[in-house]
């Protein structure tokens, strides 16, 4: 188990207004998440955005209209924060910042939480409602929504997820 503190060791590869960029360290955070890293953002929500923050717990898993009973992924937890079109979803050992500004320029630049080493580039940003992630050479949509009091997390075709605000 690692601490919070370790993310803030990781080297940062550029600088935002209220921030570095954060990164996924090597092996991954652990089992508990990081320390905040919007902690000090004041900046608002920007005005396509939908707010997602908080943390969340997969509660139920459909692929092809199926529920799938037993699936490794329930349980799992997500964090989201968000500040001004920012987004940092922490998850499953990884770190993923972004801004949601539709560039892959100021997307994600981070690795698959499946290995820990394989390199991503990921465009994100809000279009109607939806925080969308397009992956750079992948024909998928990775997209999150609110639903009443859930969150939908689509990954493609394979699965969709609905999650509970803890």
């Amino acid at each position: 188990m690692r601490c919070g503190w370790c993310l803030l060791a990781l080297v940062f590869l550029s600088y935002w207004g209220h921030g570095a960029t954060a990164h996924t360290p090597p092996g991954g955070y652990g089992q508990d998440f990081p320390a905040p890293i919007l902690a000090s953002c004041t900046e608002p929500l920007s005005k396509d955005a939908v707010d997602l923050r908080g943390t969340w717990e997969v509660v139920s898993i459909q692929s092809n209209g199926e529920m799938i009973i037993g699936h490794p992924l329930l349980g799992n937890l997500q964090r989201i924060e968000q500040c001004g079109n920012r987004v940092v979803i922490c998850s499953s050992g990884v770190v993923h910042d972004m801004g949601a500004d539709g560039t892959l320029e100021n997307g994600v630049h981070d690795v698959q939480a499946a290995d820990f080493s394989t390199e991503i580039r990921v465009v994100a940003i809000f279009e109607n409602g939806v925080h969308v992630l397009r992956p750079e050479g992948m024909p998928i949509e990775v997209r999150r929504w609110l639903d009443g009091s859930e969150m939908v997390w689509e990954y493609g075709p394979m699965f969709t997820a609905r999650l509970k605000k803890l």
